[in-house]
């Protein structure tokens, strides 16, 4: 069995090819986008997408009523008395989408690939961030030199979100050379959320660079057969991007998931997994809820 990952669906090649994403025309994508941003933002009356993006100001002595959340453990093991922590939270912060372009992500097992469910999840996580007043800014994570400065504008923020739905089967991961080419240029702090499925090596080292200085979420986009394929013996795939040829077999995971999880929550940085045959609204509420509870020593 070969199972060629840059093919298209009848298994003929597509290297270099200029190809759209047909999951859905334009004015249903556009629907699709806006029902994911109403469901993220019905019922809150705040963002939870600053996350762990607000200041530490100081820590003060516990008063009744405040969350044990915020409750600042070290000084309080230090001092023997109850002390909390207390934030500044910036009105307007920066959010940088950064979308994996390269051509593992448009090869799909499925019919919506990780690349189209990206740009969905990156259009309507970008609708319910405008509606925070947080200014949205995209980088494309590939051979495309696409980078769009945050902007409180829903048309430009829509235009590019839909303009990144051509995309090629030939296009390389160049994601941590993106996060170092724009990170010098940054003048506050700014939310980063990574849509990628993680696959270039260099780019954990990048991320955990980024998040000294920034506040970062990864969602990992993950394909059902990087996971397992049901049914399948040995197998010889090659790798979208190098074109790498290897054997495999069926039952084996090719994504080091543990290893991952490991090197991000080292470094603060939050992931949540996100299969392309699943559905994402309740997922992503509850994560992006969670983040804007939790600080950063408390992960």
């Amino acid at each position: 069995m070969v199972f060629d990952r840059r093919s298209g669906r009848d298994g003929t090649a597509m290297e270099g090819a200029i190809d759209a994403l047909d999951f859905l025309d334009t004015r249903q994508f556009q629907i699709a986008v806006k029902r994911l941003a109403d469901s993220l933002s019905y019922g809150t009356d705040h963002s939870p997408y600053l996350g762990s993006g607000i200041e530490y100001v100081q820590s003060r002595p516990y008063e009744p009523g405040d969350s044990v959340r915020s409750i600042d453990w070290r000084v309080t093991a230090r001092t023997g008395r109850v002390f909390v922590k207390e934030y500044e939270s910036p009105k307007r912060m920066p959010v940088y989408f950064l979308i994996d372009t390269s051509a593992s992500m448009a090869v799909s097992s499925r019919e919506r690939s990780k690349y189209a469910t990206a740009l969905l999840l990156a259009g309507g996580l970008a609708l319910a961030c405008l509606d925070r007043v947080s200014p949205v800014g995209v980088i494309g994570g590939g051979t495309r030199r696409i980078h769009v400065r945050p902007s409180l504008s829903k048309p430009q923020v829509l235009e590019w979100i839909l303009r990144l739905r051509h995309f090629r089967y030939d296009e390389e991961t160049l994601l941590s050379k993106r996060i170092a080419e724009l990170t010098p240029s940054l003048t506050q702090r700014t939310l980063f959320i990574v849509l990628s499925d993680l696959h270039e090596p260099a780019c954990l080292p990048a991320l955990r660079r980024l998040a000294q200085l920034h506040d970062c979420a990864v969602l990992q986009l993950v394909d059902p057969a990087e996971s397992e394929l049901h049914g399948a013996g040995f197998l010889r795939a090659r790798e979208a991007e190098t074109g790498q040829e290897f054997w495999s077999h069926g039952r084996r995971a090719h994504l080091p998931g543990d290893a991952v999880a490991r090197s991000l929550r080292g470094s603060g940085i939050d992931r949540l997994v996100l299969r392309t045959d699943g559905e994402h609204a309740h997922s992503l509420r509850a994560f992006f809820e969670t983040r804007g509870l939790l600080g950063r020593m408390a992960r």
